[in-house]
């Protein structure tokens, strides 16, 4: 994405516009319309707001998800009716996003884009783009109150106030109100209408979101006033005349807008079967993009959200149950409707829509052959081939795409939901595949309760406690279902037993996988209820035999996994810290694998210690082709968490592009927990994590929320020299590598699995000095008896080959044919590819063609390392 330069050309930090501590929005419905000809999606989003008095600028421990800051959990509850939300009064810092009060924008905010002159559609600033705008600085003073979204790349057509007192069910919630407010007129009924339908408990989740669907159908008012908007580079600012406070703005908004094609948040393109398909492109600017929303992570909200879609597409979303997708009238489109009751930032929103199918146990026999012809000739089918295969499907399952979808109902363990299981869904009990259950009770303190919000929770529900397995689905384009079920329909259920095992209750009830299409930028991306897969770990053409060739895409789903517990249920409140829920998710994913590959505690040590090499290799790689700002886990420091007097804010480099290619929060946040497992023991620190996630499940945290827990849980720690500031200072606040970390991959380096590659090594490089270039080629190869190894010790073999200065043309064939080294996964194609272009192995050119074309989410980190041999490879390919 382009660094935008109208907000300040001297940085790449991106700004957090929404002025939270002012007002937030409490709930989001939205009403899509998805336009695959135009490639944009219209419709409304409607806000249901409720305005706060007082500032939070530097947080408590644990922000909850659905509670007040600065409240316990039983001040929550006593408070549900109040007005107000009420955040403690702290310090302030200047407001980094914009340099001005979003109170006051005025004329101001025109400014924020350069010099400014009104048009037809608004205004133009002084490069050309366009802002949107009505009357704005006519109908409107500086003294009028703003409310401030998050916005970008949208074409705004409207904003209005929603009139909630015309809406025929809330007229016992109207005559309750008027009883309690005789002779008090500070509130409106309209506010108290909705402060009534806010703080309804969650044991009426449902009633509350059929009052909230209600309402945005009903008209707008019509009282004479009207709302102003004004959209400019990364907001849209919405006044009205006489509106002075946040107490007495209007708390039901609806905004008519349209996305545009080359917006960020989404992103248009074709699957692997060459039809078109559309879904959330995990960006730097998050959903601002998709819908006008608060996106600091504290504005934390339900939502609901109707999509329409071609009757022949696949709407998938973050939602709690499976969407029935129902007629849209005569139209040729279906309406698909998903909700969630746990309030969560708005950033987790995800949407994608394609044709999609889902990946079934067994594959009908006449698609199986088709698939099979397919592969077999390496060719894409010609125009209309999709479509017979598709029908072909559809004619085996004797059903439509879309049937196979309706035909079921999740069970979500959230109270009363219709509960209905099929073929369509995963169920799996795993009594056969005979995964031990590790029982890591024995820390927990039971008497922990939930310390977030009201809402409806699963891990006080003894259903969802004893629930391993939670219902599941795997979506893929056709070309891939044989893959996704070969690779990914019978790792899932293990992989989801396993983290329950490690970590507890399920945070959410249901789960879809799908597989993204190729110029998808990353292996994976989890959200609620759904991730995005890379066609990257996926096996290459050759399934092979044991768990070797599955375990990047294993690996891979333990570590989208562990992300509903760190990253989603517990989210990071400052975005700068990323460790919180990238390194984690990588230290847990090695746990959860093994648990899930049924290891012994050798055979867990053993590979745990060979990637860890591999990773600190990479470490090593990454710190030396980048920026040292970069790599620090806490860019912040003592300014972690803070924001400004509005709310607003920034997450420091997020614009940056070399950031999208650094795993540095991945690798150095893993051996962080690494190094803190060491000091107390692996087994107390998996116990540990269970406790954490108990007491802190439906929070927003900080790095010192979870070391403070764990210096207190483990006292000894601090005998031992490890304080909150050392922590800080060794790990945190400061790039490169600490001490610990360079003696610690001494021993690694040394470990048995290490040791066979390194043998495996030497026989390679004899080979090549017995090959070399003086030498007359002979007919017979020498015999060598290669070692077998897993995939983890093929991609170390393969790096330190890449070491070697020479390896001859003979030497590099009779590699690749010993190992299949096109066939492998994506990681040891990676290193494959490295070796082919630093040694110009022109024999294996449309192997990298290959790599490029087909592994996305790798390419860009690969090129960015090796920027020389991409040169290199780039001039050869050039010339042939």
């Amino acid at each position: 994405m382009e660094q935008d330069r109208n907000l300040n050309p001297d940085t790449d930090d991106l700004p957090l516009c929404a002025n939270t501590n002012h007002i937030l929005v409490r709930h989001y419905v939205l009403d899509l319309t998805v336009h695959f000809d135009r490639k944009v999606v219209s419709g409304s989003v409607v806000l249901f707001l409720q305005p706060c008095s007082g500032v939070m600028t530097r947080p408590q421990d644990g922000f909850e998800f659905g509670a007040r800051e600065g409240e316990s959990t039983q001040e929550a509850e006593k408070s549900q009716h109040a007005p107000l939300c009420s955040f403690q009064e702290v310090n302030t810092i200047k407001d980094r996003a914009t340099d001005l009060d979003l109170t006051r924008v005025g004329t101001a905010a025109v400014d924020l884009e350069g010099p400014a002159i009104k048009n037809r559609e608004g205004l133009v600033n002084a490069t050309g783009e366009n802002i949107q705008s009505s009357h704005w600085c006519g109908n409107t003073c500086d003294s009028d109150f703003t409310l401030v979204l998050d916005c970008c790349d949208l074409a705004v057509s409207k904003v209005e106030e929603v009139d909630v007192t015309s809406v025929p069910a809330m007229s016992s919630h109207l005559a309750e109100i008027s009883s309690e407010r005789t002779g008090d007129s500070s509130v409106s009924p309209q506010a108290a209408l909705i402060q009534n339908v806010i703080s309804m408990p969650s044991s009426q989740w449902r009633q509350q979101h059929q009052l909230f669907s209600q309402c945005t159908r009903a008209p707008g008012v019509q009282d004479g006033s009207s709302l102003d908007f004004y959209t400019d580079r990364w907001s849209l600012q919405v006044r009205k005349r006489g509106i002075s406070s946040p107490q007495e703005f209007p708390r039901v908004l609806r905004i008519c807008y349209e996305t545009r094609p080359t917006g960020g948040s989404v992103r248009w393109t074709k699957d692997q079967d060459n039809r078109v398909c559309v879904y959330t492109a995990g960006s730097p600017i998050n959903n601002r993009a998709l819908f006008p929303c608060q996106e600091p992570p504290v504005a934390m909200s339900t939502w609901q959200a109707t999509v329409r879609a071609p009757s022949e597409c696949v709407v998938l979303m973050s939602g709690e149950e499976q969407a029935v997708p129902i007629g849209d009238g005569d139209t040729c489109f279906l309406i698909w409707n998903y909700y969630v009751t746990m309030p969560m930032p708005a950033s987790t929103f995800t949407l994608a829509v394609g044709h999609w199918l889902q990946v079934s146990a067994e594959i009908p026999p006449a698609l199986e052959k088709e698939l099979k012809d397919r592969m077999d000739c390496g060719k894409r089918p010609k125009p209309g081939a999709e479509a017979r295969t598709e029908a072909g499907l559809v004619s085996s399952l004797g059903s439509s795409t879309t049937e196979v979808v309706k035909d079921s109902t999740v069970q979500t363990g959230s109270g009363d939901q219709t509960t209905r299981s099929d073929s369509a869904l995963c169920y799996s009990s795993l009594e056969d595949e005979r995964l031990p259950v590790t029982d890591y009770s024995g820390m927990v303190d039971d008497g922990i309760s939930c310390s977030h919000g009201d809402y409806p929770c699963r891990f006080t529900e003894q259903s969802a406690g004893s629930q391993r397995v939670i219902p599941h689905r795997v979506f893929a384009p056709v070309s891939l279902l044989q893959k996704a079920q070969i690779g990914v329909l019978p790792l899932l259920p293990r992989c989801l037993a396993a983290a329950n095992a490690v970590l507890g209750v399920h945070p959410f009830p249901r789960l879809d996988v799908l597989i993204v299409p190729a110029g998808f930028s990353s292996l994976g991306m989890a959200s609620p209820h759904i991730i995005f897969l890379s066609q990257s770990v996926l096996y290459a053409e050759n399934p092979g035999s044991g768990e070797g060739t599955l375990s990047l895409c294993g690996s891979r789903l333990c570590h989208e996994i562990a992300h509903s517990w760190f990253g989603l249920v517990i989210g990071a409140r400052d975005w700068t810290e990323e460790w919180i829920s990238e390194g984690f998710a990588t230290y847990l994913e090695d746990i959860i694998w093994a648990l899930a590959q049924q290891l012994s505690l050798q055979e867990t040590a053993e590979q745990s210690d060979l990637k860890a090499l591999l990773r600190w290799r990479r470490l090593c790689d990454e710190l030396q082709n980048s920026e040292e700002e970069l790599q620090i886990l806490r860019p912040n420091m003592e300014n972690t968490g803070q924001v400004s007097e509005s709310g607003s804010s920034t997450v420091k480099h997020a614009l940056n592009p070399d950031k999208s290619f650094m795993q540095v929060h991945y690798l150095k946040g893993y051996f962080l927990l690494r190094f803190l497992a060491s000091q107390v023991g692996e087994q107390q620190f998996s116990e540990f994590f269970r406790l954490f996630v108990k007491k802190y499940h439906g929070q927003l945290i900080l790095s010192q929320d979870f070391l403070r827990m764990l210096l207190i849980t483990f006292p000894d720690m601090a005998r031992k020299g490890l304080t909150l500031s050392a922590i800080y200072a060794d790990w945190l606040d400061r790039p490169g590598i600490p001490k610990w970390l360079y003696e610690r991959s001494a021993v690694w380096s040394q470990a048995r699995l290490v040791e066979e590659v390194k043998a495996e090594v030497v026989k390679w490089i004899l080979l090549s000095q017995s090959q070399g270039k003086g030498r007359k080629r002979k007919r017979m190869e020498p015999k060598v008896n290669y070692k077998e190894v897993t995939s983890d010790q093929l991609v170390m073999l393969l790096e330190l080959l890449l070491e070697e200065a020479d390896l001859s043309m003979a030497t590099i064939r009779t590699l690749q044919r010993t190992y299949n080294l096109q066939n492998q996964d994506a990681e040891v194609r990676h290193r494959w590819c490295e070796l082919v272009v630093k040694h110009g192995y022109t024999q294996a050119y449309g192997d990298v063609k290959h790599f490029l074309v087909h592994d996305q989410a790798m390419v860009k980190k690969w090129t960015n390392l090796h920027a020389k041999w991409w040169r290199k490879w780039s001039y050869d390919i050039g010339g042939c």
